[in-house]
């Protein structure tokens, strides 16, 4: 769908969001205010920002692990306030504070995840099924890295979701390196979208910099499979700007990531590159633009001091997690 100004407006609002809160994350670990470990999303929110941003409430989504999925929550209208909460461990987290780095708010469609990478696919299969047969027309946006790629489930479930036309579209944060691994020594082509020949389901690469171009592919595949037509296959060409997570080495295999490669994708940074085209097409003002980067800025603030006056979770809430009746 051709967005509106207010639309475009909205994705880079979104994105800045989630890069202010993705910041706040990250500054908490180096104060020891963050509960647990974090992976980074920085570079890669044009994904999550543009595959969510104008799905429906009751859509489903799994959200990639970079950034722990906040560009996927923000963009499903989630909380940075219960986000950050959760990350330093409150009982005002999306999960009361207890599971540290998941976002649970099934309002909107958001079940949390999973630690283990490639749980993804057979637990969106399984949304995907209760979707159609439930007949409302919702559909699962299931998020991966390139390193999940290779995982059996993935093959498993797309077959599947392929033989009994789920609504399911498949979205790939590739990004190069799965930890320390990079792709092109893990995977015999160039492109993972490749994948989706195999199961006679559409497979596209597009340009995971450019937030119009994902929302415009995962839009287009989400009318296929609310059509009932069937999953699809999205590829976004990425790059995470920070280590594979805070406090380790950032490596390639043994060696450093190649600092000049670094710079080369921080000149494409998502938010840049939008506000610059937002610019030069006359929809926005730099003034404008400014405004929102300050006005994003100071709510997520605001969610920082909220989350760090807000109690820690009282340890006897483990006793009703843990025990029944």
């Amino acid at each position: 769908m051709a967005l509106d100004k207010e639309q475009l407006l909205t994705l880079y609002r979104n994105m800045l969001r989630a890069r202010r809160v993705d910041e706040t994350i990250v500054k908490g670990i180096a104060e020891g205010k963050t509960a647990s470990f974090f992976h980074s999303g920085q570079g890669e929110e044009a994904v999550g920002v543009g595959g969510c941003t104008f799905l429906r409430d009751d859509d489903y989504v799994y959200a990639q692990h970079r950034g722990h999925g906040i560009a996927h929550v923000i963009g499903k209208g989630g909380s940075p306030r219960q986000f950050i909460a959760e990350h330093f461990g409150k009982c005002t987290g999306s999960c009361l504070g207890i599971a540290a780095n998941h976002y649970v708010e099934p309002e909107r469609g958001m079940l949390g995840g999973a630690g283990t990478i490639g749980s993804a696919f057979p637990l969106s299969l399984g949304w995907a099924l209760a979707a159609k047969k439930r007949g409302a027309g919702q559909v699962v946006v299931c998020f991966f890295g390139d390193g999940a790629s290779n995982r059996g489930t993935l093959h498993e479930a797309m077959n599947l979701a392929t033989l009994w036309k789920l609504p399911i579209v498949y979205v790939c944060h590739n990004n190069l390196y799965a930890q320390f691994m990079p792709i092109r020594d893990a995977f015999p082509r160039e492109d993972i979208a490749d994948i989706a020949a195999t199961y006679g389901i559409p497979g596209v690469v597009v340009d995971g910099q450019d937030v119009i171009a994902v929302h415009e592919a995962v839009q287009a595949a989400v009318a296929r499979a609310r059509a009932g037509d069937g999953p699809s296959l999205i590829e976004c060409k990425t790059y995470r700007f920070r280590a594979h997570a805070e406090g380790i080495p950032d490596v390639s295999h043994a060696d450093p990531r190649p600092p000049e490669e670094i710079e080369a994708w921080k000149r494409r940074d998502p938010i840049k590159l939008f506000a610059e085209k937002l610019v030069r097409q006359g929809v926005a003002t730099q003034e404008e633009l400014d405004r929102i980067d300050a006005e994003a800025t100071a709510e997520i603030q605001e969610a920082e001091r909220f989350a760090l006056e807000s109690p820690l979770p009282e340890p006897s809430l483990l006793d009703g997690m843990l025990y029944a009746g």
